[in-house]
C-alpha cells in the first residue's frame, strides 16, 4: 500500500538537523543549572544529554537556543504518530473546550477510544476486549494487569524474566529485573520469580541459537511441572514481547508462541507488556501479533496518550472480567483530552499506514547498521524489529565484554551533530534507535548517516 508521504513530509522541522553553535547554548546552560538548583536528585534524561528542548514536530526537536535535532528517541516510544500531531492536537483541543476530567462516567471520547482498541486488538481479543483505566503511568496499567489476573485465579505468584521493566511503583518494579532499580526499595511484592529469557546474544544457557531448542522455556516448564521447585503455581506470567529497557531483546520467533502453549497447558493468564512495543512500533499493531500469540491480557501505556498526554489501560478477554466496581481506582482515569488524543492517534496511524512506513524504515534502518557489525569491532550485535532497534557495543566480540563508556560518548557525538538517540541494555551498552514511527525516509537516511560517521570516527579512536 503507497504510504502518503506528502502528508508526513509536512508534519517536521524542514532544517533539521540543524546546529547553531557549541552545546548547550548559553539559553539551555542557563536552564541547567536552574534545574541542578532546583529539581529533586531522581532527574536523569538531562545529565546524559544537555538538551533543553522547547518545541518538537514530527520527529524533529527544536531546543530553546534554536538547535534542531532528528529524534531517534520518541520519548522512549511516547511520540508514535510525532510530536505536536496537528491531526491529533486539534482533536486535543476540541475536547479540551469541552470537558477535561470525568472520572469514569461514559463520555464520547471514553467509548470511541475503547471502541477503537477493541477494533484493533490482537487476535482473539479482537471484539472480545474489556478495556479498564486506572492511572496516567504504565507502572498503573501493570498493577492494574497483575490485580486482576490475581483476583481471576485466587493465586499470588508471579513468573516474569530476567532483562525485564515494566515500571517504578512497587508491585511493577518487584516484576523489573534491572538490579539498580530495585536494590534501594527491598523489600517489594513476595513470590515473584525470574526466568531467564532468550537474550540470544548472551545466552544464559551458553548456547548458539541453532543448538539452543528454547532452554529458556524448557527451564521455566521445569519450574512450573516439579512440585518441588519451590514455585507455586502462579496467577501470572508477564513478558514483554520485545524488551526494550533490557537491550531491544527479540526472542526467537517459536518463543512467545511456545510460552503461550505451556501457559496454557498450566491454565496461567499470560500478560503481555505493549507498553512500549505497541502502537505500531515494531512494524505491527502490537508486537505479539508477529507470532500470532493473543495475550489473555495487555497492558498500554506510553503512545496510548497520543503525543505525549498520560494514559494507560489494560486491555484483556472478557472472560476474565472478575474485578468488582472499585476494584482497580484511579483519579485521572477520566482524562478525556488523552482519551480524544489516543483515538485520534489511532486514526492517524491506521490512515497513513504507519504499521506498514514502520516495517519498511525499519528495514532500511537495519540494513544501513548491519554493515557496522562486520566492520566495526566494537559492535558486538544489530537487532531489531520495525523502528525499534538496538546497536550492542562491546570492547571484544570474543568476550562480549560490555562497551558503556563507547555508548556515552557515541550519545554525546551524536546530539553534537543534531541526533538524539538513547541507551539502555543491561550493561548500559545498547544504543536503543526508535524514532517517531512519522519520520521520512529522508530524515532516517540522514539520522543513520550521522550515526555511522559517529560510529566509524569513534571507533577509529577507541
Amino acid at each position: 500500500m503507497k504510504e502518503k508521504t506528502i502528508d508526513l513530509i509536512n508534519l517536521h522541522f524542514p532544517e533539521a538537523p540543524l546546529i547553531r553553535g557549541p552545546l548547550p547554548g548559553p539559553r539551555a546552560q542557563e536552564l541547567l543549572e536552574a534545574q541542578q538548583e532546583l529539581e529533586s536528585n531522581v532527574f536523569k534524561y538531562s545529565r546524559t544529554l544537555p538538551l533543553v528542548p522547547q518545541e518538537a514536530r514530527g520527529a524533529t526537536v527544536k531546543d530553546i537556543d534554536g538547535n534542531i535535532f532528528i529524534d531517534f528517541f520518541a520519548g522512549i516510544g511516547v511520540v508514535n504518530v510525532g510530536h505536536s500531531n496537528p491531526q491529533v492536537l486539534a482533536a486535543a483541543r476540541e475536547q479540551e473546550e469541552r470537558l477535561i476530567h470525568s472520572l469514569d462516567f461514559p463520555a464520547p471520547p471514553r467509548i470511541a477510544l475503547m471502541e477503537k482498541l477493541n477494533r484493533i486488538a490482537p487476535g482473539e481479543l479482537r471484539g472480545k476486549a474489556k478495556t479498564m483505566f486506572g492511572g496516567p503511568s504504565g507502572s498503573d496499567a501493570v498493577e492494574g494487569a497483575v490485580k486482576l489476573a490475581k483476583h481471576y485465579t485466587g493465586r499470588h505468584t508471579l513468573i516474569a524474566f530476567s532483562g525485564s521493566y515494566h515500571g517504578q511503583t512497587s508491585g511493577a518494579l518487584s516484576l523489573s529485573s534491572g538490579r539498580a532499580f530495585k536494590q534501594d526499595y527491598l523489600p517489594l511484592l513476595p513470590d515473584v520469580h525470574f526466568a531467564p529469557y532468550p537474550y540470544c546474544y548472551r545466552c544464559p544457557f551458553k548456547q548458539k541459537p541453532e543448538s539452543c531448542g528454547l532452554l529458556c522455556l524448557n527451564y521455566l516448564a521445569d519450574l512450573l511441572h516439579d512440585p518441588y521447585s519451590g514455585i507455586t503455581k502462579p496467577a501470572a506470567i508477564i513478558v514483554e514481547p520485545i524488551q526494550g529497557e533490557g537491550g531491544v531483546i527479540v526472542p526467537p520467533d517459536d518463543f512467545l508462541p511456545e510460552l503461550r502453549r505451556l501457559a496454557d497447558e498450566e491454565e496461567i493468564p499470560l500478560i503481555v507488556d505493549e507498553i512500549q512495543t505497541g502502537f505500531g512500533r515494531t512494524g505491527r499493531m502490537f508486537a505479539s501479533e508477529h507470532s500470532g500469540v493473543t495475550p489473555d491480557i495487555m497492558t498500554m501505556a506510553k503512545s496510548l496518550g497520543g503525543i505525549g498526554y498520560p494514559l494507560s489501560a489494560v486491555l484483556y478477554h472478557q472472560r476474565l472480567d472478575t474485578v468488582q466496581p472499585g476494584g482497580h481506582m484511579g483519579t485521572f482515569r477520566g482524562h478525556l483530552v488523552a482519551m480524544a488524543a489516543g483515538a485520534a492517534a489511532i486514526d492517524f496511524m491506521l490512515e497513513n499506514n504507519l504499521t506498514e512506513h514502520a516495517a519498511r524504515l525499519g528495514e532500511l534502518l537495519l540494513e544501513g547498521l548491519r554493515p557496522l557489525q562486520e566492520k566495526i569491532e566494537y559492535v558486538g550485535e544489530v537487532r531489531g524489529k520495525g523502528l525499534f532497534i538496538a546497536v550492542e557495543l562491546v570492547k571484544d566480540k570474543k568476550t562480549k565484554e560490555p562497551y558503556p563508556e563507547l555508548v556515552k560518548a557515541v550519545q554525546r557525538r551524536c546530539f553534537e551533530r543534531g541526533l538524539l538517540v538513547w541507551s539502555a541494555g543491561h550493561y548500559g551498552n545498547v544504543l536503543r534507535i526508535m524514532p517517531p514511527l512519522v519520520i521520512t525516509e529522508e530524515l532516517a537516511l540522514k539520522g543513520l548517516e550521522i550515526f555511522q560517521k559517529t560510529m566509524r570516527e569513534l571507533a577509529e579512536r577507541a
